[in-house]
């Protein structure tokens, strides 16, 4: 029943997220962290995310932009680094606000308090119809890629404020994806490397048949994505980036996320 589940929310996610290069990740982990250890279920979800990415460049890879991928790419990479070296060197007790949810109490650190209010921003540009007509230009592309991927890094969450700032500067829907594709692999490539040193201690054997079928179910779900990425325009993808990066703003304000 465990692989069932999984693999229907696999599946779906990537359907559903195909189109905004970002989330998966973001809907699996939670699902993941019901059913296995953290360690086990933050690993398999960067697998099933790493193995997904990797399937999309083979489908869409070809109409990444290099321009984006050097000018934004390279920038956020950097600078996902510096992000997670400082996670070490800030104080874990800035809290923001407590919540209570259910009886549970949440707790918002001052990171991610800023970066809702980020995702906000972002979100409600795209939505309200006087900034329809705003766009980002090229050469600002090193700045949007310093900030996703730094508040990536210390976050986890730079695949909403790197679509936010990508859906702006005017790609064709098939750029877009592809290039957030392949941006987001050469992420997932660095957290693998530091999961697998965590992985070698632990036996995976017990949990082949769930990694094997989210892996397949991910890339059954972006076929159907694929097919139907001809068939949706720019405009519904930019609306469907605007609510996921809601979405994922809300949750990092309630202390889910």
């Amino acid at each position: 029943m465990d692989i069932i589940i999984i693999s229907l929310v696999t599946f779906f996610a990537a359907l559903l997220t195909f189109f905004s290069g970002f989330g998966l990740g973001t809907i699996l982990t939670p699902v993941m962290l019901l059913y296995f250890p953290v360690e086990i279920a933050i690993a398999f979800t960067g697998i099933v995310h790493f193995s997904n990415n990797i399937f999309k460049l083979f489908i869409i890879g070809k109409n990444v932009s290099k321009e984006v991928l050097i000018k934004f790419g390279f920038p956020a990479i950097i600078a996902a680094f510096f992000g997670s070296l400082l996670l070490f060197y800030i104080d874990e007790n800035s809290i923001v606000y407590s919540i209570n949810i259910n009886g549970i109490l949440r707790e918002v650190s001052a990171v991610k308090f800023v970066i809702s209010l980020l995702l906000i921003m972002f979100a409600i540009i795209d939505l309200v119809p006087f900034f329809n007509n705003l766009k980002f230009e090229k050469k600002s592309l090193p700045i949007g890629g310093i900030l996703s991927g730094f508040f990536g890094g210390l976050t986890g969450n730079q695949g909403a404020l790197r679509s936010a700032f990508l859906i702006k500067i005017g790609l064709e829907k098939k750029v877009f994806v592809a290039t957030t594709v392949v941006i987001s692999s050469l992420v997932d490539m660095t957290r693998l490397g530091v999961y697998a040193s965590n992985l070698v201690s632990i036996n995976l054997s017990d949990y082949f048949a769930l990694g094997f079928f989210s892996i397949i179910s991910g890339i059954i779900g972006s076929i159907i994505g694929n097919k139907l990425l001809k068939k949706v325009t720019i405009e519904f993808i930019r609306f469907l980036v605007a609510i996921l990066i809601l979405v994922i703003a809300f949750g990092l304000l309630l202390g889910i996320l």
